[in-house]
């Protein structure tokens, strides 16, 4: 018998299908609202993001075994943080409001002030006094000069500054794998031990479903240098971080190094989401440890990758995202922020999903995950048409979904309520009552408390 074979206008028709259950699972998960000009229609995305996040998580479930699913909503991830904060879509200007799309003399850039010493930097940046608003100078400064100097300068000085680039024509890969050490035979079951050097979002988030997926994660902090997301919504760093047991180490303390080494020598897995120098001037490298025992695995997560000079640029969710080329995707003509900070999602799931398969196969593994690379390798490989499904189709389901007001759930995996238009329930910076998280942790404070029992 012959092959059959499907019409041309039938396979059209199920292309049609399939991306109007991604749009629908994108207005769903809350994104999109976040997604466009504040006085025009919220945008569909340029890509499958929502449906990526749902087809990652299966993946971490069957890599693990679970019984039932991890997150009852994996979309929903994608916008947690704004349901929380009551983040709405601003255009230009990402939703948490530090990051904007400035002109340059040739081109766009992505700005991002997330820390408070950023702005410390400008003058040198932009090589005169920045008083005033800093946006109003930058905006006026920038103009004077092209878009890749300007770039060159803000990675020289550590500010998250990059260029808005087209999608990219070939996917880069969405995570590198190098070998280092022996592999270990495939395990039979999920409980690594997870020493956790991450912070603000991805790699708390990775390393959260890591936990949800049977694994004993404990979140090591620098005394110092906290967690930054410890400034934030107390809520949302409990989401990301409520199931580990947290220690503040002192590095420069030889009595606290020690402690860490041992806990190091114990551990099966680490992540960490600094430039590749951060630990290691503290004397931990991964290749070494990696080398040190079998089957281990060593996930980094960063903004363009390990190797040099990426390796030293700084990046956020949002201008990651840019540099993917995924707000020029999102609207060519009107270059605008495509959800919140969304690098920083899709990377921590996709970190999971990889961080999993490789300690469960025998690890012996150094992961290379950058936000960059993750969006941009989603934008190539699940493409989707902004104009194949008209918003005004998927608007009931908006509807439909800020009239459930649905809250998270007991183990902080639920879907939120809608990012914009239905007040979040929650505690967050925005609403009288939220407590910054204790520091230093007081639950449990000492290694010997937190080290696990082999």
């Amino acid at each position: 018998m012959g092959e059959a074979r499907l019409s041309d206008a039938a396979s059209r028709n199920i292309g049609r299908e399939t991306e109007a259950h991604e749009a629908l699972e994108w207005a769903q998960c809350g994104a999109m609202d976040l997604t466009g000009f504040p006085s025009g229609p919220p945008l569909v995305a340029p890509a499958a993001l929502a449906t990526a996040c749902r087809r990652a998580m299966h993946r971490l479930e069957k890599d693990v075994g679970a019984k039932a699913p991890l997150v009852q909503d994996p979309p929903a991830l994608l916008g947690e943080r704004a349901a929380i904060a009551g983040l709405s879509r601003q255009g230009n200007r990402s939703p948490g409001g530090h990051c904007r799309i400035l002109g340059a003399a040739d081109g766009w850039l992505a700005v991002n002030l997330a820390r408070p010493e950023d702005a410390e930097l400008l003058p040198a940046w932009l090589e005169r006094p920045c008083d005033g608003d800093p946006w109003s100078v930058m905006a006026q400064r920038l103009r004077e000069s092209g878009r890749d100097a300007w770039v060159e300068r803000a990675r020289l000085l550590g500010l998250a500054v990059a260029p808005l680039s087209p999608p990219p024509a070939v996917a880069p890969a969405e995570f590198r794998a190098i070998a280092h050490g022996r592999p270990a035979p495939p395990r039979p079951h999920f409980d690594p031990l997870v020493v956790d050097f991450s912070s603000l979002w991805a790699g708390p988030l990775c390393t959260q479903l890591l936990a949800d997926a049977g694994a004993r994660v404990v979140k090591v902090e620098s005394r110092s240098r906290p967690d930054g997301a410890r400034t934030g919504s107390p809520t949302f760093f409990d989401l990301l971080n409520g199931k580990k047991p947290s220690v503040a180490v002192d590095f420069a303390d030889p009595e606290d190094r020690r402690a860490l080494d041992r806990l190091l020598a114990r551990a099966d897995i680490v992540v960490e989401s600094a430039r590749p120098r951060a630990l290691a001037q503290f004397g931990i490298d991964a290749k070494n440890w990696l080398e040190q025992r079998s089957g281990r695995t060593w996930l980094g997560l960063t903004g363009y990758g390990r190797p040099e000079p990426e390796g030293h640029w700084v990046a956020f969710g949002d201008d990651a995202a840019a540099a993917a080329g995924l707000c020029l995707a999102t609207s060519p003509a009107a270059p605008v922020f495509c959800g919140d900070a969304i690098a920083d999602p899709l990377a921590g799931i996709h970190a999971a999903a990889a961080t999993a398969a490789s300690w469960k196969s025998g690890g012996g593994q150094l992961l290379d995950v950058s936000l960059r690379d993750v969006v941009a390798h989603l934008l190539a490989r699940t493409p989707c048409s902004t104009g194949a499904v008209r918003v005004e189709r998927l608007l009931p389901a908006l509807d439909e979904r800020a009239g459930s007001n649905r809250g998270a759930t007991a183990n902080g995996r639920g879907s939120p309520p809608a990012a914009a238009g239905v007040p979040s329930r929650l505690p967050g910076p925005e609403n009288p009552g939220a407590e910054p998280a204790p520091w230093p942790p007081t639950t449990p404070s000492t290694f010997e408390n937190v080290d696990p029992k082999r």
